[in-house]
């Protein structure tokens, strides 16, 4: 008979996972975990491999560091993403509003959909997002915005400035805010996300509620490949293991990826090839949203 897990251990190793998913999400490696939380990179290593009995407090430090709420690492029952979204809009609620939401909850009723704001592009770093965006956006005549772009202008500091200051948390605040903004301008637009944008819920889902959203994939050698092009090597500068945490990285945020409305793979393509294999995923809701310019976009 195979021997049962104690709960104890079967606790531990699903609180080692979440850690290792959220650092993940968070595009963060060990090391970096290590230096924010100033817990050591070796007890990290035994906490997400299921071996480290954390207390709460270094538990809430590792939170921290990772800018999530501590209840996010404790090993919970499968809930539906959905569920991740409310709670955190009921944390920013008024009393006012949570009465509403009891109401509406309490009974059966129907809201509008959202405008259509767009196309938006979201995938790891190096996936082409900005490259094909602004290829897609010249093509059919639409406004093409880079959102990494649109928070260092409204704060008028770079990114880089804002996660040294404020950390995950603050510029997850300032990368919703910056959303809404663009959205505002009620024009349509093709959007190019930051890669760590699905790791926060009310984001995420307002922009697949808003966007038409792409999932941009490739393998990860190849992303691997255009970061370093790009000199950009956050979040594994000075890491020697760059590959197993960018599948980390990949691995953890798949699955909501996953849930763009469409996928294209830009493995081995150029970026021709790409821009006309996006053109044609997207030529659908596009035509039936009446857009003509994209049904010329190919003859160009």
């Amino acid at each position: 008979m195979t021997e049962q897990p104690e709960p104890e251990d079967e606790f531990l190793d699903q609180l080692g996972q979440r850690v290792r998913t959220m650092r993940g999400l968070r595009g963060m490696s060990r090391k970096v975990l290590a230096r924010v939380s100033g817990i050591s990179e070796r007890y990290i290593a035994q906490l997400e491999s299921g071996k480290g009995n954390v207390s709460i407090v270094l538990l809430r430090r590792v939170a921290v560091a990772l800018g999530a709420h501590i209840e996010d690492l404790i090993p919970t029952a499968d809930i539906a993403p959905d569920w991740l979204v409310i709670r955190d809009l009921m944390r920013k609620a008024t009393p006012h509003q949570i009465a509403q939401a009891k109401d509406v909850l309490s009974a059966s009723t129907s809201h509008e959909h959202p405008a259509f704001a767009g196309v938006a592009l979201i995938g790891l770093r190096g996936a082409g997002k900005s490259t094909l965006g602004k290829f897609l956006a010249q093509k059919i005549g639409w406004t093409f915005v880079e959102l990494n772009k649109e928070i260092e202008r409204l704060n008028g500091i770079s990114v880089a400035e804002i996660m040294a200051l404020y950390g995950q948390e603050g510029f997850r605040r300032m990368e919703q805010t910056a959303l809404t903004q663009v959205m505002a301008s009620k024009e349509p637009m093709v959007l190019a996300t930051g890669g760590s944008i699905v790791s926060e819920p009310v984001t995420f889902d307002l922009l697949l509620s808003s966007f038409y959203t792409v999932w941009l994939r490739a393998k990860p050698e190849e992303h691997m490949a255009r970061v370093r092009k790009q000199g950009d090597m956050r979040p594994m500068e000075s890491d020697r293991s760059d590959m197993h945490e960018l599948r980390t990285i990949l691995l953890s945020r798949e699955p909501l990826y996953a849930r763009a409305a469409a996928q294209v793979d830009t493995a081995g393509l150029t970026v021709e090839e790409a821009a006309a294999r996006l053109i044609d995923t997207v030529q659908p809701v596009l035509a039936e949203a009446g857009d003509a310019p994209i049904r010329a976009a190919r003859a160009r």
